[in-house]
């Protein structure tokens, strides 16, 4: 059991730790040589091992990182939040801990905060603790108006994949049992992972809970990814992944709303010729191209529903 404890003098929070749990604040970090020891010394404060995964900085954030105490995991080049957090993962599941936090290297995430995310896991027995933005008006008012409009759009997406309770599908800090790091696997590469997890994790029925955070926007650097191209790889994410989920519904449907297009339009094309002996080129043009797609996108739900239950099979006989 893990218990968080206020001082009444100083208000400041402190953590004492019942059965040792084993807690790895995970941490990945791309150039951040000005932020991350400052981050890396206040989760050790709550964390049994803090890990840092340096994402092919071309600064000194590796050295920096293992000198304030982080286990520190070097890719040789850039290959993306994504990659880090893959990485992160697996180191996890290799350690084995109760619990994994992760957080970003930039300053917006409150180390001091941790406990909030880790213990509705530790003593709630949930899945995943997510630090939310959205939980909380102070901290909605001091986000900029155009990331808002951003998360916001994104999570409506993803809550008709995932959960539909969620307030911030784009959340970094996040907490995962023992049970989520064995069983979510990932393989987005850009900042669609953290949307990609929250998929996984719905497919596999764990259960989430969102805690309140606030996040320091008012850093160096925040981020160096345009919010339109976020937008553009999260939006693909969750198509991609309902395609492959729901290929019947998701390229069925479609195709078989294009025959009876299709069928609409031979038919007025035949009732023109019938009455007027006059061939419409268009009429024909567009019920052979409604039915040419749609054949196609019927053959493709088809296929890859065969193809999804194949691989489910044999899954569950492995």
């Amino acid at each position: 059991m893990i218990k968080l404890l206020e001082s009444s003098s100083d208000t400041q929070k402190r953590v004492t730790f019942d059965n040792s749990p084993r807690v790895i604040a995970c941490i990945p970090a791309y150039n951040e040589s000005k932020n991350i020891a400052n981050i890396v010394q206040k989760a050790r404060i709550y964390a049994t091992e803090v890990i840092v995964c340096d994402d092919g900085s071309t600064d000194n954030t590796a050295q920096i990182a293992r000198s304030a105490g982080a286990t520190v995991i070097r890719h040789p080049v850039n290959r993306g939040y994504g990659a880090a957090i893959t990485t992160l993962l697996q180191i996890a599941k290799e350690k084995n801990p109760d619990v994994m936090i992760t957080l970003d290297s930039d300053g917006q995430h409150d180390p001091d905060k941790i406990p909030d995310v880790i213990l509705p896991v530790l003593n709630d027995g949930f899945d995943i603790g997510i630090g939310s933005r959205f939980l909380n008006q102070r901290d909605q008012n001091t986000m900029p108006g155009y990331r808002s409009f951003g998360i916001r759009t994104i999570t409506r997406l993803a809550q008709a994949a995932s959960y539909s309770t969620l307030t911030d599908a784009q959340s970094g800090f996040r907490a995962y049992s023992r049970n989520a790091i064995e069983k979510i696997n990932i393989f987005q590469e850009g900042m669609a992972v953290s949307t990609e997890i929250l998929l996984r994790a719905k497919e596999k029925s764990l259960r989430i809970i969102e805690v309140p955070i606030s996040v320091n926007y008012n850093v160096e650097r925040p981020s160096t990814n345009n919010p339109i191209t976020h937008g553009i790889g999260v939006l693909y994410s969750l198509v991609q992944f309902i395609s492959l989920r729901h290929p019947l519904a998701f390229y069925g449907l479609p195709g078989l709303v294009l025959l009876v297009v299709a069928a609409v339009f031979t038919s007025k094309a035949l009732e023109l010729f019938s009455e007027t002996r006059y061939i419409s080129t268009n009429l024909i043009l567009v019920s052979v191209g409604s039915a040419v797609v749609g054949v196609v996108l019927l053959a493709t739900g088809a296929i890859l529903y065969t193809i999804t239950a194949l691989l489910k099979g044999r899954i569950k006989d492995i």
